[in-house]
C-alpha cells in the first residue's frame, strides 16, 4: 500500500521547537498517546514495517519517552497558568465535518487532565430534512453545550449568505459565555467561515483542520479565507502543507498529521459489514455488487450541476444495480436536486435506497465494500481511497484534490452515455489501497500539537512573507520621472533594445548584430537590457517593464517563443520571460512582431481610437496583426494574422513556409531580392544610370531602383508583387471587414497605389470604401514592444 509521504516525519518532529520532543515514528506517537501494547501490535500488523520505531540518540524506549514528554507538557501547562486545562471548543456544522472532528473530540475527552471540551452544534445538524444529525453526537455521549439554529432555508445563494450573517449574530454570545482558549474549525463550509470570523474578531485562537487543500470550486475561496483567519493549521497531505507555506503561513504553526477520519476508518473496515449492507441496501445484496451515490450542488454553476445530477440518475437507472443514494448537502441548489430525485421516483424505485444520513461507522462499511462510489463528494476522493474502492468523480467540484488511482474523473459529465461508460469501466474493480490522506495516527499528533500551544505567546499571527525590496516613499524625483518601457526587437539581422517613453518617444536605442546561437543570443539580450535599464536611471526614466517583439509563433500568456522563422535559427520553445524577469526584476511581455506592429498603431499611429483595423508589415518577410473591437486577436493556437501566408495563387513561387503562392513568396523583400538576382544573372536588371559593384550583393533595393528608372521587367515584378499583396488585403477585408488597413515597413510606400487599385477592382462593393494608408511610425516593432508594457501599466486590457 502506498504510504502518505511525510506523515510520520517532519510534520510531527517540528513540534520540538515549542518545547516538546516529538517522536518521528507513528508507532511511538501511538505509544506516547498511552495506547496499550496490544493496540500498538495491531497497528504494526496492519500498517506494516513503516511503524517500527527509529530510536533517536539518547532516547530510551517508547514508554520512557512518553513519561518524559508528559513531564514537558505539564511544564507548558504550568507556564500557561496554574496547571489550567486547555479549554477547547469544537464547533460542528454538518454530518461531513463531524466525521473528521469526532475522533479529535474522543481524544480530547479521553485526556481530562489536559483538556476541557465544549461542543457547539449549528448548521444543518439541526434540520430535520438533513436527518437531525446532532443526534449522532449525543449517541457518541458528547454533551452539547449549545445548539444554534443558523440556517436560513431557501437553499439558494442568498440563503447561504443570510445563514452566515445569522451565525455571525448568534456566535458572539456563545463564545463570550464559553471563553475557550482555542476553537477547532474544520474545512471549507460557509458555516465554518462564520465560526472562524467570529473567533478571530474576538481574539480567540483558531485551529483549522484540512487547510491548504484544493478542490476547484467556491469551497477553495472559503477554505483559504479560513486559513488566513486561523492561528494554527492541521493539514492532511504534504501538498497541502506546501500550499499553506506558499500562502505565507508560519511553518512552525503547521502540523502535517493526516486526516482524523482515517484514525477510525482504517481500523473499522473488517467489522461486521454484512449486517450494515443488509440494513441499508437490502437482504439479497452481495459485497461489490452495489453502488453508493453522493452528489452535491456546485454553487458556482447550480444549473449545470442539477443537469449533471439528472444525467447521473438516468445512468444509474440504466446500469440496473442496487444503489444507495444520499441526499445532497444544504448548499444552494440542493432543493432542486431533491426535486429531480422525486421527479424520477428514486425514493420508490426498487433498485434505489434514498437516505438523508448514514452514521459514519456504517458509511465506512458501505463504501469499503461497494462495487463503485459515484458523485462529487470529497469522501469519494479522500476516504474511499483507503479501501481501493472504485470512484467516479463527476464534474469540477473535487477536480483539484489529490487522489489515488481508484478515481476516474468525468470532468464534463454532459451526457448520460459518458457517465454510463464510466460505470462500466469502474464497477466491480479493486484498486490498491491509498493512504495519501493519513496513516491512522492523526489524533495523537493533533493532541500533542494542542498541548504544545503556549497561551502566553502573543495572539497576533505572523505571516512569513517572502523577502521583497524596501518600499520607497514617493518623492519629487519619482513624480518627475518619465514612465518608460524597455523595448526589445529580435530581428533576423539585428538585435535592438530601446528606452521608450509613455508618449512613444525613443529616448535611447542600442543595436547589435543578432547572434546565431541560442546561448549567445540570450546572453546578449540580458547584457543589453541590463545596460539600458542602468542608463535609464541617468536619463530619469522609470522602467515599468520589458516588451519583446520577435518573429514566429509566440505564446504571449507564458512569454514563450513556440517556434520562430527560418531567419532566427535555434529559437524553438524558448522561455524569454523568465530569464529576463529574473535578471531585471521587471515584468516581461513577449509577442509576435506583426502583433506588436498592430499594437504600435493602436497606441501611437493611425489606429489610435479605431475599433477594427489590420496592419500589414512589408519587409524582409510579410506579417501583420489584427485589432478587433480595440483588442488584438491571437487565435486559439497563437497564429492568427499570419497575413504573409495567405495563398493568392495555387501555382505561385515556393514560400519559406514550404507552401506555394503565399503573399510572402511574391511581395517580401526576400522574394524581390530573388527576382532581382534572376534579372541580374540574365543581364536584364541594370538600365542607364545604374551600376553595381562586383562585390555588392543584389537586393530588392536594386529592383526598385531599376523600376523607377524605367526597367519594364522590374516594373512588372513590382506590379505582380503589389497585386499579390492587394489580393491578400481583399481577403482580409472579406474576412474581418476592418475600417482601416495600415501598410507598414520599408516596401509599404511602393505598394500602396497598387493595393488600392486591386481593392477597387476585386473587393465587394461593401468593402471598397476601406481606408488604406501607409504607417507614419518610424519604428513600429520597438514601439509595439513598448506598448505591451505601457498599455498594461495604464490598465488597458491585453
Amino acid at each position: 500500500m502506498t504510504q502518505s509521504p511525510g506523515l510520520t516525519g517532519r510534520g510531527v518532529g517540528r513540534l520540538g521547537r515549542d518545547g516538546i520532543q516529538v517522536p518521528r515514528s507513528s508507532s511511538t506517537v501511538a505509544a506516547d498517546a498511552g495506547e496499550p501494547a496490544a493496540a500498538l501490535l495491531v497497528q504494526r500488523g496492519r500498517m506494516g514495517s513503516n511503524l517500527h520505531p527509529r530510536r533517536q540518540r539518547g532516547v530510551g524506549g517508547p514508554h520512557e519517552l512518553y513519561f518524559k514528554n508528559l513531564s514537558k507538557q505539564k511544564q507548558i501547562m504550568e507556564k500557561n497558568g496554574n496547571n489550567r486545562k486547555l479549554r477547547v471548543c469544537v464547533a460542528t456544522c454538518n454530518r461531513a465535518d463531524y466525521s473528521k472532528l469526532a475522533p479529535i473530540m474522543f481524544g480530547i475527552k479521553a485526556e481530562p487532565q489536559f483538556f476541557e471540551l465544549d461542543v457547539v452544534v449549528l448548521g444543518s445538524h439541526l434540520i430535520d430534512d438533513y436527518g437531525n444529525t446532532y443526534r449522532m453526537i449525543e449517541q457518541d455521549d458528547f454533551d452539547i453545550h449549545t445548539r444554534l439554529h443558523t440556517i436560513v432555508r431557501g437553499e439558494d445563494e442568498a440563503a447561504m449568505v443570510e445563514s452566515v450573517g445569522l451565525a455571525l449574530v448568534k456566535l458572539p454570545d456563545v463564545l463570550n459565555r464559553l471563553k475557550p482558549d482555542i476553537v477547532i474549525v474544520h474545512g471549507d463550509r460557509f458555516d465554518a467561515l462564520a465560526l472562524a470570523t467570529s473567533a478571530a474578531l474576538m481574539n480567540i485562537r483558531i485551529l483549522h483542520i484540512e487547510g491548504g487543500e484544493v478542490s476547484g470550486t467556491i469551497d477553495d475561496s472559503i477554505r483559504h479565507a479560513i486559513t488566513k483567519l486561523a492561528h494554527f493549521h492541521v493539514c492532511c497531505t504534504r501538498s497541502a502543507e506546501q500550499h499553506l507555506i506558499s500562502m505565507c503561513e508560519d511553518h512552525d504553526r503547521i502540523l502535517l498529521a493526516g486526516c482524523p477520519s482515517y484514525d477510525k476508518l482504517l481500523s473499522s473496515k473488517n467489522k461486521d459489514y454484512m449486517s450494515v449492507i443488509r440494513m441499508w441496501i437490502g437482504e439479497d445484496v452481495k459485497p461489490r455488487d452495489y453502488i453508493v451515490a453522493l452528489q452535491h450542488p456546485v454553487t458556482t454553476d447550480i444549473k449545470h450541476s442539477i443537469k449533471m445530477f439528472e444525467l447521473t440518475l438516468d445512468a444509474l437507472i440504466s446500469f440496473n444495480k442496487r444503489t444507495l443514494v444520499l441526499f445532497p448537502n444544504i448548499d444552494a441548489g440542493s432543493k432542486e436536486m431533491v426535486r429531480v430525485m422525486r421527479k424520477k421516483g428514486i425514493e420508490h424505485h426498487p433498485n434505489f435506497r434514498a437516505v438523508k444520513h448514514v452514521p459514519f461507522e456504517q458509511f465506512i462499511q458501505l463504501v469499503a465494500h461497494a462495487g463503485c462510489v459515484i458523485g462529487n463528494s470529497s469522501c469519494g476522493v479522500r476516504e474511499v481511497g483507503a479501501f481501493g474502492t472504485p470512484v467516479i468523480n463527476l464534474g469540477t467540484r473535487q477536480i483539484g484534490r489529490e487522489t489515488g488511482e481508484n478515481v476516474l474523473h468525468v470532468r464534463d459529465a454532459d451526457t448520460q452515455d459518458k457517465i454510463l461508460q464510466a460505470l462500466h469501466l469502474q464497477f466491480g474493480k479493486q484498486y490498491p489501497c491509498s493512504k495519501i490522506y493519513g496513516d491512522g495516527n492523526a489524533v495523537p499528533r493533533i493532541l500533542k500539537f494542542l498541548k504544545s500551544i503556549d497561551l502566553k505567546k502573543p495572539l497576533q499571527k505572523k505571516f512569513c512573507f517572502p523577502p521583497v525590496k524596501e518600499n520607497i516613499s514617493q518623492d519629487i524625483d519619482h513624480i518627475l520621472e518619465t514612465q518608460s518601457a524597455l523595448a526589445v526587437d529580435l530581428g533576423g539581422t539585428n538585435l535592438r533594445v530601446a528606452i521608450v517613453s509613455m508618449k512613444g518617444e525613443i529616448v535611447k536605442k542600442y543595436t547589435q548584430l543578432n547572434p546565431k546561437t541560442y546561448e549567445d543570443r540570450i546572453e546578449l539580450i540580458l547584457k543589453m537590457c541590463m545596460e539600458a535599464a542602468s542608463e535609464a536611471v541617468n536619463l530619469n526614466c522609470r522602467i515599468l517593464g520589458v516588451g519583446i517583439s520577435t518573429g514566429g509563433r509566440v505564446n504571449p500568456r507564458e512569454g514563450i517563443v513556440l517556434h520562430s522563422t527560418k531567419l532566427i535559427q535555434e529559437w524553438s520553445s524558448v522561455d524569454l520571460r523568465t530569464p529576463i524577469s529574473d535578471a531585471l526584476h521587471l515584468p516581461v511581455w513577449v509577442d509576435n512582431d506583426g502583433n506588436c506592429a498592430a499594437l504600435a498603431e493602436r497606441k501611437f499611429g493611425h489606429g489610435k481610437g479605431v475599433e477594427n483595423f489590420a496592419t500589414v508589415i512589408t519587409g524582409t518577410g510579410i506579417g501583420g496583426g489584427i485589432i478587433h473591437q480595440h483588442e488584438l486577436i491571437h487565435g486559439s493556437s497563437f497564429c492568427a494574422a499570419e497575413l504573409g501566408h495567405i495563398v493568392v495563387s495555387l501555382e505561385g513561387p515556393e514560400c519559406l513556409c514550404g507552401s506555394h503562392g503565399c503573399i510572402e513568396a511574391y511581395a517580401s523583400g526576400i522574394a524581390l531580392q530573388r527576382e532581382a538576382k534572376k534579372l541580374h544573372d540574365e543581364d536584364l536588371l541594370l538600365v542607364g544610370g545604374m551600376s553595381v559593384k562586383t562585390e555588392e550583393t543584389i537586393s530588392a533595393v536594386h529592383l526598385i531602383q531599376a523600376a523607377k528608372l524605367g526597367n519594364a521587367k522590374a516594373e512588372s515584378i513590382l506590379r505582380t508583387a503589389g497585386t499579390a499583396l492587394g489580393l491578400g488585403v481583399v481577403n482580409i477585408l472579406h474576412t474581418m471587414n476592418p475600417s482601416l488597413v495600415i501598410l507598414s515597413g520599408v516596401l509599404a510606400g511602393h505598394y500602396i497605389n497598387i493595393v488600392k487599385d486591386v481593392i477597387r477592382r476585386q473587393a465587394l462593393f461593401s468593402a471598397e470604401t476601406v481606408d488604406v494608408v501607409v504607417s507614419n511610425l518610424a519604428d513600429p516593432a520597438l514601439l509595439g514592444a513598448a506598448s505591451l508594457v505601457l498599455d498594461y501599466s495604464t490598465r488597458r486590457i491585453y
